[in-house]
């Protein structure tokens, strides 16, 4: 058997539904930190990250034989990530008066100095203020850095959509960050 490392992405998927146990496992060792941030950054929750996140990859493990091979591996999974933090959106709107009083919280990475804590905590705080759609393509693009044509592949939208989502999310984030401008 060849390494992991060394196959595909897809030879990885294809290995997984023919029935190798470990296949799967390399696929989320090689993209769970990065379809964890996603999930983390649009939640800002890290327990519905979490929860989102294992829903995503528990459905992806199931539903494998659903990969039509139109996009890349890569952007299917974040593409069901996506989907299940925008489910869980939803579900969090629908019952917001009970959840009024849940608190969020983010995990600071260890290696943030101390004193870009309070920046990071008021981006955070703003991204969150974004519409869903706008957020998702903020998150993908200017705090995950995936190029725009990828963006637009895992959100199933056009390229100009995910650039003019990009805009108005800039907008309104500089509208809601103008404070931390020296001087402002």
């Amino acid at each position: 058997m060849p390494l992991l490392d060394a196959r595909s992405d897809r030879q990885l998927l294809a290995a997984h539904r023919a029935g190798e146990r470990r296949a799967f496992d390399e696929l989320v060792r090689r993209y769970g930190d990065r379809l964890w941030s996603v999930a983390l950054r649009t939640l800002r929750d890290p327990e519905d990250a979490a929860d989102a996140l294992q829903e995503a990859l528990l459905a992806a493990y199931r539903r494998a034989a659903s990969y039509r091979g139109e996009a890349e591996v890569s952007t299917w999974l974040h593409r069901i990530v996506v989907n299940k933090c925008i489910d869980r959106i939803r579900h969090d709107r629908a019952r917001a008066p009970a959840a009024a009083g849940r608190r969020h919280v983010l995990i600071p990475a260890a290696r943030d100095p101390a004193d870009q804590a309070t920046t990071r905590l008021a981006v955070v705080d703003a991204l969150s203020h974004l519409p869903v759609d706008q957020r998702l393509a903020v998150v993908l693009v200017d705090v995950e850095g995936y190029p725009v044509a990828e963006a637009a592949r895992i959100l199933e939208v056009p390229v100009g959509t995910v650039k003019s989502r990009c805009a108005r999310g800039r907008v309104r984030l500089a509208g809601l960050l103008g404070h931390l401008r020296e001087g402002g």
